[in-house]
């Protein structure tokens, strides 16, 4: 088990490299076979602080696992320890290329709330745009991902953080476009 408490790093507890591109099934065997190693209750005869290491050990697992099995997630954890200020992450700045395109829809929302089906039409269109657009950068945020990994560079993790921000933005659109159209 430890001979110390467990480490508190998400990537540490799983034995894995500090990496952005995971391989998620990998992970899941870690976890499960974590899990039944670090269990409390297989240590409750272990005496008290061997038990608190196995408390601790299986809580920081399961914080890990929920984020590291999420590209996003996982992401902001690894931009969190390399410095980047995660609360400054904002979904309100407009990205300048879909400027007109927000205006559209923000009126078509507005109009589709009030009833409009031809606005409801309008919201529809937009929504699978920017569904589509979220498609895309999640895949620009795998190829950063590999980036990153093959050689871990600041500025690449700048980029990546302007475009969860970018990500971020989209996802309250997407949000309120399929609340619209409920």
């Amino acid at each position: 088990m430890f001979s110390g408490p467990p480490p508190t790093d998400y990537f540490a507890i799983f034995g894995i490299e500090n990496k952005l591109a995971l391989d998620v099934e990998d992970l899941q065997r870690r976890f499960y076979a974590n899990s039944r190693e670090w269990h409390p209750d297989r240590h409750a005869r272990a005496g008290a602080q061997q038990l608190a290491y196995a408390e601790a050990a299986s809580a920081t697992l399961n914080d890990a696992w929920r984020v590291l099995r999420d590209p996003v997630a996982r992401a902001e954890y690894v931009l969190k320890n390399a410095g980047f200020d995660i609360g400054e992450q904002r979904g309100r700045d407009v990205p300048p290329e879909l400027l007109e395109e927000v205006f559209e829809l923000n009126m078509a929302l507005e109009e589709a709330r009030d009833g409009d089906e031809n606005a409801k039409a309008e919201v529809a269109r937009a929504l699978t745009k920017f569904e589509g657009l979220l498609k895309d950068i999640d895949v620009q945020r795998d190829g950063i991902f590999l980036d990153y990994d093959a050689n871990p560079k600041h500025e690449t993790l700048t980029a990546l953080r302007a475009l969860l921000n970018r990500r971020k933005y989209l996802q309250n659109l997407v949000r309120d476009a399929r609340a619209a159209l409920v």
